[in-house]
């Protein structure tokens, strides 16, 4: 029986939002413990970014077993517009500027690619 294109892009977002939420906490006590500073703290989001992303695209691209590049690409587009409609939701509005937002779509969408090129 062959998996559907939607639980399968669901099953990868899920398990990269369960990532990115282990790693935040990480990052988090991180934080709290080494007195990071503001540009280390971004750099470990950024990382997160790009380890959960390359994982939906991994797990989209072995579930379908085809078009393993546009299953990364979804994967990760659907991340970043995933968490930038609850960022708008609980911003209620945009606070990032445009650059930072292409660059977090660059981040999402091409670690995802790699993600589902390499599964």
């Amino acid at each position: 029986m062959e998996a559907s294109t939607p639980r399968v892009l669901l099953r990868s977002l899920l398990v990269s939002y369960v990532l990115s939420g282990i790693l935040l906490i990480i990052t988090s006590f991180a934080l709290y413990k080494f007195r990071l500073k503001e540009a280390q703290v971004k750099m470990a989001v950024n990382v997160i970014y790009l380890l959960s992303c390359a994982v939906a695209g991994f797990l989209m691209g072995k579930g379908l077993k085809k078009q393993r590049f546009f299953c990364g690409l979804s994967a990760g587009l659907s991340y970043f517009l995933v968490l930038l409609a609850v960022s708008f939701v609980i911003n209620k509005g945009l606070t990032s500027d445009t650059a930072q937002l292409l660059t977090t779509l660059a981040f999402c969408v091409g670690s995802g690619i790699i993600g589902g090129v390499s599964s």
